[in-house]
């Protein structure tokens, strides 16, 4: 089983997100961050049914890196409760988790 990990996050439209997954990237806490085109989401806040314009964020990183992440993720994010869901990958080419790990892996 592998030791990647993708993560889930979204981003106000109204807002560039460029920097966000550059300094995830920049940190080694993400070997990749991918920022989708603008979408619609509906969802319940505050008991209060909200209609806004997101960007889906797909970071891939490993195991290893979740909690600084979610923790730089905290820091970093506009929203005051930013979504953050894993997704376990269970299998992946060879080279490219090879690479992947080797990306994030802390280096002194």
């Amino acid at each position: 089983m592998s030791s990647v990990v993708i993560v889930l996050t979204t981003w106000p439209a109204s807002s560039d997100p460029g920097a966000f997954a550059r300094t995830l990237v920049d940190e080694r806490l993400a070997a990749c961050v991918n920022v989708l085109a603008e979408m619609q989401s509906s969802y319940r806040w505050k008991d209060a049914v909200e209609v806004d314009a997101e960007r889906q964020i797909v970071i891939k990183t490993t195991e290893p890196r979740l909690a600084e992440l979610e923790a730089r993720i905290r820091a970093l994010h506009p929203y005051e409760v930013p979504e953050f869901l894993v997704l376990r990958v269970d299998r992946g080419a060879e080279s490219y988790v090879s690479w992947l790990e080797d990306a994030v892996s802390r280096r002194t």
